[in-house]
């Protein structure tokens, strides 16, 4: 073999093994997957330090996690809609929420919360030191071409990063990747994210954040259609009635899978039982406003009501309260974009 033919060889195994890294794909295997925890410019700030929240995403994917943690726990009910939920850990009482992408594989973010809980308390297996961790997903990958997911270490990554009285908006987090208004046939959607809002009234506390994925459009309190389906021709946004009668002229298929809002409601004022439960029923019914349609076959809602029981206010109604929650969580929405 000539100087010349080793050179080609040589050259080969070189283009051969650059062609091979560019086409390779990322997969949770990788150990060097990079970890980003930058909240953006979009933060919203608030007084509310009874809980903690902290994202942490992998920017490969992109897909994220968003962690609320309580570092004194808390009482909790899940209400959860749709026909394609993805839930872990109906408590009652919770010392962390998990919210992630990545679909059922991102639930294994929650255990990753969990498991750095149980480090900070100095690994005690007793029954008392448990870590309570409540999680839910949405399905984020439809507008990528990989599988990596919020896994054990991202779940840990967001909650060493979780911080008082802070909560990116946009894309971060667990809404890094998530699309708003997709239409019957998933080809309306808008980028959308996760929003929060907050309020004081009366000396109760309201806070809400929600990561949008939803099948269904953002409405205004004037009710017009602020984002999402929008035709890909066109530009243009219509209403869904106007697309069910195309579709059914046309004799097209049942809407696709892949679409969920998750949504965490805090407050101050002390809620219990059965009355914690109903009012995130109400909460999340009053979601139906600023979402439509809701709670769809092809949805996966789910909803944590959270009461850290700090305030007793007797001249608060289980009603009233729901009926300040709803309007935050309506805020929540509307901010839920890039």
């Amino acid at each position: 073999m000539t100087l010349r033919d080793i050179a080609r060889a040589v050259l080969a195994v070189v283009l051969a093994s650059g062609i091979q890294a560019q086409t390779t794909v990322k997969t949770n295997d990788d150990p060097d997957l990079a970890i980003s925890t930058d909240p953006g410019e979009r933060v919203l700030t608030y007084d509310f330090p009874a809980f903690h929240v902290g994202i942490a995403e992998y920017p490969d994917g992109p897909t994220g996690v968003t962690v609320l943690h309580f570092p004194d726990g808390a009482s909790m009910s899940l209400d959860v809609r749709g026909g394609s939920p993805g839930v872990v850990g109906d408590y009652g009482f919770v010392h962390a929420i998990s919210l992630a992408g990545g679909s059922l594989l991102g639930l294994e973010a929650a255990s990753g919360v969990a498991a750095e809980l149980l480090a900070r308390g100095g690994y005690k297996g007793d029954w008392n030191s448990i870590p309570l961790v409540s999680g839910g997903i949405v399905y984020d990958f439809g507008a990528r071409d990989n599988s990596i997911y919020p896994d054990k270490r991202l779940g840990r990554a967001a909650l060493k990063n979780a911080m008082p009285n802070r909560f990116p908006i946009g894309a971060r987090g667990a809404g890094v990747s998530v699309t708003v208004g997709n239409g019957l046939e998933f080809d309306r959607g808008e980028p959308a994210g996760q929003g929060a809002a907050y309020r004081e009234t009366g000396g109760v506390k309201f806070f809400a954040c929600v990561v949008l994925n939803a099948i269904g459009a953002v409405f205004d309190r004037d009710g017009s259609l602020v984002r999402g389906h929008v035709d890909p021709e066109s530009g243009e946004r219509s209403t869904y009635m106007e697309d069910i009668e195309r579709r059914v002229e046309a004799g097209a298929r049942d809407p696709q899978p892949g679409n969920t809002t998750i949504t965490v409601v805090v407050t101050n004022q002390t809620v219990r039982g059965h009355d914690l439960i109903q009012l995130g029923r109400q909460i999340h019914s009053s979601m139906a406003r600023a979402i439509q349609p809701f709670h769809t076959r092809d949805d996966g809602d789910a909803l944590w009501m959270v009461s850290t029981g700090e305030v007793e206010l007797p001249q608060w109604s289980l009603t009233g309260l729901g009926v300040v929650a709803s309007e935050v969580v309506w805020d929540a929405v509307l901010v839920a974009h890039p």
